[in-house]
């Protein structure tokens, strides 16, 4: 007998072909095959909204190659990834190796594992149509917003430009958080501080916060200015400070769930620095299958696009185990824990979870890359903290009363660490405080050490960052677990957006598109109507809306609203403005604008065509080469990675990975670099010098801080 199992990747092939045997071959495909046409629509509106789909270029050989393996194959297996862009591309096969489309040939995993593999293999069913129609409906719902609007902005703005339809509404989110930190009038207000000590604790003084006076509560500008703080503390000269209640409880601290895509992305963000991008390719690594000393090809993972937050009884169980034998019973939950999804959350997988919970980090280590591992850490962290025992905290609430003023004091201790002991969340807020009070009774009697008026300003909302970002399309239900990393990269890479530091804010293109994406198709860029959007995607998924039908609805209005731009714009074309800068254009006098071109953003004069002078945007750092005393300047490399070399390259060859500081040695006087990551230090690069320090560990969190970013 022989057999035909076709996925996705090598990587995955070569994993499940190490549990299937010989009486199976299994190939990738190398994601889809086929696809609508780059050259035109592809999509015929007056025909159903019938997709005409073509071979996509360049893939001939490998199509060649799927059909003669097909052909002399007794039976073909479709085992394309778990979803509905997996489901989409096992149908396309199926009609292009001229598979019977009634048998049951479409198996999926849900982890690459030897108990996963079985599974699916045992459980082949047909394809599903549903699905099929759900990723046809959206993707031929992307092409006609992108075929029909992108042309129109190339009239309009300029060429080369593209609109999506979640792309827009994500430059859209992005840019009303930028109006609103444009908008924003900073106030001043002050605070009152005091730090008090207890009869027996004299040397560990403790903060209170000023809440009320003569009852009325302190809102958040509620000391307006200097003068008003000055006079409180004047007002408290010689006051006595009387704890008049004390309230203490126990709080019960509940872990995350396991991850799901959303989550992971942001955590992963959070914690580790990565990319959206960078942490759904580490994650797809993990998944398909890593060789493991003494296990061979295995999947760490299961399948990292889903919404769902259920868990297997089997995987419960495992983690039960490792808990117990690790910890101990008591940092088990009296009762099993059960997270319950999202609405409208897709629950054909489990969360993300490690396949097998009983292999640890440290023992898959040596087989992982530096970024695998510390993806599968945080993980399998998450996964075993979820199925922990609650943490429980002495909470102390301290009322302190001085004349009209009320001050209020709050701590906590640690009872029981519970799943504390193996990971916490990060939150964007911050961390929390754990500073503890000493034992405090109504009545006692306080010392006042130290009264502090401190100076605040009301800060505007924080820009977006890539965490953020996806947290708010994930709330507002605009696109799925698979579009949120291609939706950011999308809209860095048509420059609508860009990083500053960890936040994106919006290029003076992206402000332009959208305004006129608003004035003119102003559902294409309203949430709501988006969101709409996925719900009517979800009905054709569960079959209860025809994906014709859903299209035909769609189309109708659109092409009414891009009919009517077209003549309100007639003979308009909307001008970008170009960023100024102080680079004085040696040839003419002016100042050089920032363009962007093919190859990223250079200096141009605005004098075109008179003056056609241009330049390299580069960044100095303030440092000077140790070889030739020129400027360093910080550079890429054609992979991305920063580095740092001299400006007269290549006639200087100095280049580092090294920071260069603004502090000079003092054995030398040359500039200074910080050696980064593990035994990092700061040293003198000039050749004979030799000087060099250890990294304070204030540097070092700095570092951390900037390799982050």
């Amino acid at each position: 007998m022989s057999n035909l199992v076709i996925v996705e990747s090598p990587a995955k092939a070569k994993t499940i072909k190490k549990y299937l045997g010989k009486d199976y071959e299994v190939v990738a495909s190398m994601g889809h095959v086929r696809d609508l046409p780059k050259s035109r629509l592809g999509v015929d509106p007056e025909n159903g909204f019938a997709p005409q789909y073509v071979d996509i270029k360049g893939k001939e050989d490998l199509i060649r190659d799927l059909k003669k393996a097909a052909k002399k194959s007794d039976f073909v297996y479709l085992a394309t990834d778990p979803d509905r862009e997996g489901e989409a591309i096992s149908w396309h096969l199926a009609q292009m190796l001229g598979v019977d489309m009634n048998q049951k040939n479409r198996v999926t995993f849900n982890e690459i594992t030897k108990s996963g593999v079985r599974h699916g293999m045992e459980n082949p069913r047909v394809i599903d149509q549903k699905l099929v129609d759900a990723q046809q409906a959206r993707r031929i719902l992307d092409r006609i917003v992108g075929y029909k609007l992108s042309p129109f902005l190339w009239r309009k703005v300029r060429k080369g430009l593209s609109a999506g339809r979640v792309q827009s509404v994500a430059v859209r989110i992005i840019m009303d958080r930028e109006e609103e930190i444009r908008a924003f009038k900073q106030q001043e207000y002050w605070s009152i501080d005091a730090k008090l000590t207890a009869k027996g604790y004299a040397k560990k003084p403790f903060p209170a916060k000023l809440y009320s006076i003569d009852g009325n509560k302190l809102e958040l500008c509620g000391i307006p200015d200097e003068k008003s703080a000055q006079a409180i503390v004047e007002d408290l000269n010689g006051a006595s400070y009387t704890v008049s209640n004390v309230k203490k409880g126990v709080r019960r601290k509940s872990p995350a769930p396991p991850f799901i895509t959303s989550t992971l992305q942001q955590e992963a963000s959070r914690r580790l620095g990565y990319q959206s991008r960078r942490t759904m390719k580490i994650a797809q690594e993990l998944y398909e299958g890593v060789e493991i000393q003494g296990i061979g090809a295995v999947g760490l993972i299961t399948y990292m696009r889903t919404d769902s937050l259920r868990i297997s009884d089997e995987a419960a169980s495992q983690a039960e185990e490792y808990i117990t034998q690790t910890y101990g019973k008591e940092y088990l939950p009296s009762s099993r824990r059960v997270f319950k999804s999202k609405k409208g959350a897709q629950d054909a997988h489990e969360a993300i979870r490690p396949a097998d919970p009983m292999l640890t980090p440290d023992r898959v280590k040596p087989d992982l890359t530096p970024e695998q591992y510390k993806l599968y850490r945080l993980i399998w962290e998450r996964f075993i903290a979820s199925q922990m025992a609650n943490a429980l905290l002495d909470t102390v609430a301290v009322d302190i009363s001085a004349g009209k003023y009320l001050f209020k004091s709050s701590g906590f201790t640690v009872r029981f660490d519970g799943f504390t002991v193996l990971y916490e969340e990060i939150k964007d807020d911050g961390d929390e405080n754990t500073a503890a009070l000493p034992p405090l009774e109504t009545g006692n009697v306080l010392t006042l050490r130290e009264l502090t008026p401190n100076q605040h300003f009301t800060q505007p909302p924080a820009r977006y960052t890539e965490a953020s970002l996806i947290k708010t399309l994930e709330e507002k239900g605009i696109g799925r677990p698979s579009t949120y990393a291609p939706t950011i990269t999308t809209i860095l890479a048509r420059n609508y957006v860009e990083r500053d530091g960890k936040s994106l804010k919006p290029t003076a293109l992206g402000e332009v598109i959208t305004k006129l994406m608003e004035e003119q198709f102003p559902k294409i860029v309203d949430v709501h109507f988006t969101a709409d959007m996925e719900k009517e995607l979800d009905d054709v998924e569960d079959g209860d809306e025809s994906y014709a039908h859903m299209l035909s609805q769609f189309y109708g209005p659109f092409m009414d609203s891009l009919e009517k731009a077209e003549k309100n714009m007639d003979g308009t074309r909307v001008k970008v403005p170009d960023e100024e800068t102080d680079v004085i254009c040696e040839l003419c006098g002016r100042k050089m604008v920032i363009k962007t071109g093919r190859f990223g953003k250079f200096l141009a004069c605005p004098g075109f065509p008179e003056c056609r002078n241009t330049k390299k945007i580069v960044q100095e750092t303030g440092g000077l080469c140790p070889l030739c005393g020129g400027k360093i300047l910080a550079k890429k490399s054609q992979k991305g990675r920063g580095y740092y070399g001299c400006e007269h390259n290549p006639t200087c060859g100095f280049m580092t990975w090294d920071k260069p500081l603004e502090e000079t040695c003092p054995k030398c006087g040359s500039t200074l670099f910080r050696k980064a990551g593990r035994g990092g230090m700061i040293h003198c690069l000039k050749e004979g010098c030799g000087y060099s320090r250890p990294l304070d560990k204030k540097t070092s969190k700095s570092e951390e801080k900037d390799g982050q970013e």
